[in-house]
């Protein structure tokens, strides 16, 4: 079993940033992919970024140049630093895990609410 805890989220200006921390406790968490999702209000939950076990990152269009995913093995941390945020980016992000070659993420934090003002 695998336990993520969000944190960093809050309210910020158009053009500001925040950096959002997952905690990830439990079993081994080297080897998973882990991934920052994000879901606004009516709408469906979308991946923003991910990142391999490797150290490996990838990026949604939407944020890409903008949002840096990073992980931190040996404190069991995941990382999303976010510029340049824009208003559209207001969303409860969420931190989840997956086994490497398993098609859907298994683990789940409860989220932290980021809101960008105009």
């Amino acid at each position: 079993q695998v336990q993520l805890v969000e944190s960093g989220g809050g309210l910020v200006q158009a053009g500001g940033s925040l950096r959002l921390s997952c905690a990830v406790s439990g079993r081994t968490s080297s080897g998973y992919f882990m991934g920052w999702f994000r879901q606004a209000p009516g709408k469906d939950r979308e991946l923003a970024a991910s990142i391999s076990p490797g150290g490996i990152p990838s990026y949604a269009d939407f944020v890409k140049g903008r949002f840096t995913i990073s992980r931190d093995n040996a404190k069991k941390t995941v990382y999303l630093q976010m510029n340049s945020l824009k208003p559209e980016d207001t969303a409860v992000y969420y931190c989840a895990a997956k086994i490497p070659g398993v098609s859907q993420y298994s683990y789940w934090g409860q989220g932290t609410q980021v809101t960008v003002s105009s």
